[in-house]
């Protein structure tokens, strides 16, 4: 299907399909959802469609290549979606539908159309809450800092909830998870075909406890255990056992978002893969200061999968920040700075290059944007990604320069 159809079909959708904003978060906090960003009624529906130009410009580095071999392109990114509300009853269907199309001019390998689709039902009763979602991912882009190929996979994530009330803001809980990751058969990375190496089902189930301290703040424990199987490389199957504290702060608060800390006790089925017992932690909280200036940090540490055997996983540890701030009248700036460490484990037994090499990226940029009205905004940015590794030939460095234009109806 060309990339024009596909933004057919996703208009058609936008209109004539219920699917749903953000998939429920780990922790359903089983509050009416917010709809304040709706801009169209539909009958009982209410929707908020915004299109979006993102990268238009150039790519210094096409392939994250080293330096010496970077591919120069122009490129962009159109990215029309819509949030989707819906009230059944005393329950609430919430949904996104968003499409990434990705243009290059010279290298048409990499042009892609990514879709993305979230579904979710809010159920709350008496004493009882429910809520079950499921999310959809199916498309070619980059899936993580480590893998500078634009693989073709489909992602399909499950998830469902309960919870009862046991005291008069203190609810007792159970939820369970899983997620299917199913990479294309012809898709290789560094002579690593991903498909066999890294088609997995993970399974997880909790039992959690959750506070509500404020009307706007809430404080949940888990513990849990999860099951990572593989469809073709058995011998990185693993159990974990995880437990953590998470808050969560409603967007109505002073302080958004959630922050979780955890640790995990990763065990692989294989003898001579490596275990890992410590700490995990995954953030994103932002915070607006008298109406003007808007702070974000995001924060993640856990375990991924290496499409490697000789290295099966690394920790990764990354901090991003933001800070965005209105100039003057109809004109802000924004700047940003990341960096992420990965740090790989190696298979017992097996000799390798590097003994437990780290690789770290680096990332910052800014940019300026000016708003027309309320529904439109035009800015240009400039970001730079970077990545040190001990092995010379998984060094890049890229630089992207280029215009954005969101649009809201």
């Amino acid at each position: 299907m060309s990339i024009a159809q596909r933004a057919w079909l996703l208009a058609v959708a936008c209109v004539f399909i219920v699917v749903g904003i953000d998939a429920a978060p780990a922790h359903a906090q089983f509050v009416e959802p917010d709809v304040s960003r709706a801009r169209v009624r539909i009958g009982p529906m209410l929707l908020n469609p915004i299109v979006e130009v993102k990268d238009f410009g150039i790519d210094t580095n096409v392939f994250n290549e080293s330096v010496d071999n970077a591919k120069r392109d122009f490129t962009f990114t159109l990215s029309p979606q819509t949030e989707l509300w819906m009230r059944i009853g005393r329950t609430w269907m919430t949904g996104n539908v968003r499409e990434d199309l990705v243009w290059y001019q010279t290298y048409a390998s990499e042009r892609a159309g990514n879709t993305h689709y979230t579904l979710s039902w809010l159920v709350p009763l008496n004493r009882i809450n429910l809520s079950a979602s499921t999310s959809f991912l199916s498309g070619r882009d980059r899936p993580g800092f480590e893998i500078d190929a634009r693989a073709k996979r489909r992602e399909l994530t499950m998830r469902g909830a309960a919870e009862v009330r046991v005291l008069s803001r203190t609810y007792l809980g159970a939820r369970a998870a899983q997620e299917t990751v199913d990479f294309d058969s012809s898709d290789e990375f560094l002579g690593v075909n991903l498909r066999h190496e890294l088609n997995r089902t993970i399974t997880e189930s909790l039992m959690t406890l959750r506070h509500q301290v404020t009307p706007l703040t809430s404080i949940s424990v888990d513990a849990g255990r999860s099951q990572d199987r593989f469809e073709f490389a058995t011998e990185r199957d693993a159990n974990s056992t995880t437990a953590s504290v998470e808050m969560v702060f409603d967007p109505s608060a002073i302080i958004k978002g959630t922050a979780r800390f955890g640790i995990r006790d990763y065990r692989p089925l294989a003898a001579d893969l490596p275990k890992y017992r410590g700490t995990t932690a995954a953030v994103d909280l932002s915070y607006v200061l008298m109406g003007t200036t808007r702070f974000r940090v995001k924060a993640v540490r856990d375990i991924g999968y290496s499409y490697d055997i000789v290295e099966p996983y690394y920790l990764q540890t990354g901090v991003q920040t933001e800070l965005a701030q209105q100039i003057y009248g109809p004109v802000d700036a924004v700047g940003r700075v990341g960096i992420e460490n990965l740090a790989y484990r190696d298979r017992d037994g097996v000799t390798t290059l590097l003994v437990n090499r780290n690789d770290v990226v680096h990332s910052y940029g800014g940019g300026i944007g000016y708003h027309v009205g309320d529904s439109l905004r035009v800015g240009i940015n400039v970001d730079r990604q970077r990545r040190q590794s001990e092995l010379r030939y998984r060094q890049y460095d890229d630089i992207k320069l280029g215009a954005t234009i969101t649009y809201g109806f």
